[in-house]
Parts: C-alpha cells; sequence; structure tokens
C-alpha cells in the first residue's frame, strides 16, 4: 500500500486525490495537513439530496475541516469548496463525502467527541480533543440531530407505558418536560418548559396508533399533564406516583408538627432564665416541651423500620405530650401502608383513610383527604399495575449529574441533546468500530 493509501485510509478521504501533505507549527504544536480534491464523480453534489448540481461560486477556497489526530499531532484536511445550485434546494455548499456540510470537522471526530461526551464531562472531552468546550455541545447536537433523523418517529413504536415529569436545569423557574418509556428506561422525548402546550408538542409528534398503543401515564399530580393525557390520549390510564402522595402526607404532617410547636411556644410564655453563675447542685434545667417537639422532624418524617433507638423515644414523647401531633403521624403511616396493600384491598384500604382523615380533625389532613380524592382513579391504578415514578427519577438524577458536571448549561438545546446521548440507546460508536 502506498503512502498516500495510507493518508487516505487514515484521514477518511477515500474519495479524493491526495496532493500533498503538509507539516506545520500552529501556537506550538504540530499541525499535519493534507490537501485533497474529490475525485469528478463526487463533486458539485447538493449534500441534501446529493444530486450533481450546476457551479455557482467559491467562497472557501481555502476551507479546513478538523480531523482525528494523526500521532499526536493535530491533522486538517483541507479543500477549495465550491457553492452549487441545486433544483430544490438552492444555493448549498458543495457536498463532501467525509463531513456534515456545516461542521468544521470531520464526521469521524464528531463520532469521537460524541462517545467521550456520552463518558465524560464537557471540559474532560474539550482537553482530551484540544477543542473549545462549546464546541463540544454544538457536535453533540450535531450527532443526535442526526441520528434522530435517521430513528424517525421509530422511537416512538411500541410505547405501552410512559412516565412524565418536569426537572428544573436552571435557577429562576428553568424546567425541561422529560418523557421516559418504562419499559427500558429510556429518554423518549425532552424539551424546554413546562405546561400544556409543550406537552402537547410530545402527542403531535404521535401518529394515531402509537396513541392508541400507550395503556399507562405515570405522573405527579400536575394538572395540566392529567389535562393533556385525558385530550390527547383517552385510551391511557393515569397512575399516580406513590412517592408525590406520601410526599403529600409528610408535608401535611410537618405543618402539623410547625403548628404544635408555635402553639406550644405560645403556650409556655417568655422562656425563664436561670440565674447567673454555675448551676446549683441538684439543680436540673427547665424543660422546654416546645423544643423537644421541633426537634422530632426528621423523627416523624422516617419510616418506622429506619429509625434510631433515640428517635423511637422521641416518638414516645410525642405520643404522650401532643396526642394531636401524634394522630397526624399515624395518619400519614397508615397512607403509607395503603400502597403495599393487595390489589384488590386497595379501594377498601384507601376508603378507610380518607374517612380517618376526613373525621381526624386536624385541617392540614382533611385538606389531604380533598386533594386524594382528586386522585382516587390515578393512585388505585399505581396500587393495581405497581407502577411509579422511578425510572423517571433516576432519569432526572442523570439530567442533574450532566448539568452540575458541564457547570450549567445556557444553550438548552445543547443541553437536550446531551441529554438525549446519555439516556438513550442511540447508536454513538468509536470511529474505528463504525468503520470495522
Amino acid at each position: 500500500m502506498s503512502l498516500s493509501s495510507i493518508f487516505k485510509k487514515l484521514l477518511g478521504v477515500e474519495k479524493a486525490a491526495l496532493k500533498s501533505v503538509d507539516i506545520e507549527e500552529e501556537k506550538g504544536e504540530l499541525v499535519i495537513v493534507a490537501h485533497v480534491q474529490l475525485h469528478k464523480r463526487h463533486r458539485w453534489r447538493c449534500p441534501h439530496c446529493r444530486r450533481k448540481s450546476p457551479y455557482y461560486d467559491c467562497p472557501y477556497p481555502h476551507k479546513r475541516w478538523r480531523a482525528l489526530d494523526l500521532g499526536g499531532a493535530k491533522a486538517y484536511i483541507k479543500m477549495t469548496l465550491p457553492r452549487v445550485q441545486c433544483k430544490v434546494h438552492g444555493v448549498v455548499t458543495a457536498w463532501v463525502p467525509w463531513a456534515c456540510h456545516t461542521a468544521k470537522m470531520t464526521s469521524a471526530f464528531d463520532k469521537m467527541c460524541a462517545w467521550t461526551a456520552r463518558h465524560l464531562s464537557k471540559s474532560a472531552v474539550s482537553e482530551l480533543l484540544r477543542i473549545d468546550w462549546k464546541s463540544v455541545g454544538g457536535i453533540v447536537k450535531r450527532v443526535v440531530d442526526r441520528l434522530e433523523a435517521e430513528r424517525g418517529t421509530h422511537r416512538f413504536d411500541g410505547l405501552e407505558a410512559i412516565g412524565i415529569d418536569e426537572t428544573s436545569y436552571r435557577r429562576g423557574h428553568k424546567y425541561l418536560t422529560v418523557v421516559v418509556n418504562h419499559a427500558n428506561g429510556e429518554v423518549v422525548w425532552a424539551a424546554k418548559g413546562i405546561g400544556k402546550e409543550v406537552l402537547e408538542g410530545f402527542f403531535d409528534l404521535l401518529s394515531d396508533e402509537q396513541k392508541k398503543a400507550i395503556r399507562l401515564v405515570s405522573a405527579d399530580g400536575a394538572g395540566w399533564i392529567a389535562s393533556v393525557v385525558e385530550e390527547k390520549c383517552p385510551n391511557a390510564i393515569r397512575v399516580m406516583d406513590p412517592f408525590h402522595v406520601v410526599s403529600w402526607a409528610t408535608d401535611a404532617l410537618d405543618e402539623v408538627r410547625k403548628r404544635v410547636y408555635r402553639e406550644a411556644k405560645k403556650a409556655q410564655g417568655p422562656k425563664q432564665k436561670r440565674s447567673r453563675g454555675r448551676p446549683k447542685k441538684g439543680e436540673e434545667p427547665l424543660p422546654d416541651e416546645a423544643a423537644a417537639i421541633k426537634g422530632t422532624r426528621f423523627a416523624l418524617w422516617k419510616n418506622p423500620e429506619d429509625l434510631y433507638d433515640s428517635q423511637r423515644t422521641q416518638l414516645e414523647m410525642v405520643a404522650l405530650k401532643s396526642p394531636h401531633l401524634y394522630r397526624a403521624y399515624l395518619l400519614k403511616e397508615a397512607l403509607r401502608l395503603v400502597f403495599q396493600a393487595r390489589p384488590e384491598d386497595a379501594r377498601e384500604a384507601l376508603r378507610r383513610w380518607l374517612a380517618w382523615a376526613s373525621r381526624s380533625r386536624i385541617p392540614e389532613f382533611v385538606e389531604l383527604g380533598r386533594k386524594i380524592r382528586r386522585h382516587r382513579e390515578a393512585i388505585l391504578a399505581a396500587i393495581e399495575h405497581r407502577l411509579s415514578n422511578a425510572r423517571i427519577e433516576a432519569v432526572n438524577t442523570k439530567i442533574k449529574l450532566a448539568i452540575r458536571t458541564g457547570y450549567g448549561f445556557r444553550n438548552i438545546d445543547n443541553l437536550i441533546a446531551l441529554v438525549m446521548l446519555r439516556c438513550t440507546s442511540l447508536p454513538v460508536c468509536l470511529p474505528h468500530l463504525m468503520a470495522s
């Protein structure tokens, strides 16, 4: 094999003639520049439809594309790149086989960057490939857009159970809406913002057959999710996430604790100060019941099987000193046990809990009972199908990790592309694996 053929193979320019190879120095680094010219049968083609088109002009007489490094040195492909006038797409930059017509890097370089971005942070990728870290986001978006275009709407085929949730990506109430497939835990769709208009954009991408195939939709208690699912996917059963329901009870319990603390603080009156100096022999500190109630926050939150001995002692104190607060704690635990009931017993168990909450004379749990009645069927569906938003919360954790390792994202489109890259099974392979 000749030296010219070796260089063409390494650079991925088999459809071009290698005119010369120069070794230059750029910012103290060695740079290899390969001057090439496309074969006649590949010249002057539209990058979209690949049709032969008439020559228009030549605004890029010295166009360069960054290629994969050769022997630790940066490598570039250099060629005169004209524009052509396509009958369908108008005046466009001529097609080259080794790169996207809008890119400054070769396709092999894009694949390498996307594969490393799936496993490393953007700063690590930029240092490894010696490119600006802002360029990493653009490359990832370009690769993901190409792979998504190849998949088309086929990624929506076979959807039977999906989960919908929102996650913040920036301070100031900046949110992403994420749709996850329960079957494999992959992100199906993500978009900027929250609300009916945003979520309707997902269902508008689905065909009628794909909408009918969806049987279960898990989500929290957001009204905009319920209304969109009911309108766009009426055959689906909405499933209420058990974690959010129990968290409602936990929040109500904490409000009761705060109210009981304020009442105890008011009844206790101003705190009496002990006399100056060291305490006398046998003198005990003044009891502070309000402070004792304030310190029971984590004991009331935790599950009984996870309590420490000291926290069990705190609960015993609450049962003796504040039956009102202890009854709220029992209501919270009873609601948690409803989700552990068998599907055939769940409806009766939930009915009993709602009856207990309505006559508990605890305003916070009376209001919680009204809220749960509005979502009763969705809660029962969660118990029947044993479905939750656990997979969606796991995806949200991955998104938070990507944001944290990237030190935030100003370009939301690049963030969504990175989410689709890391949280889906898009076929992003290393260049040598693609070639083999």
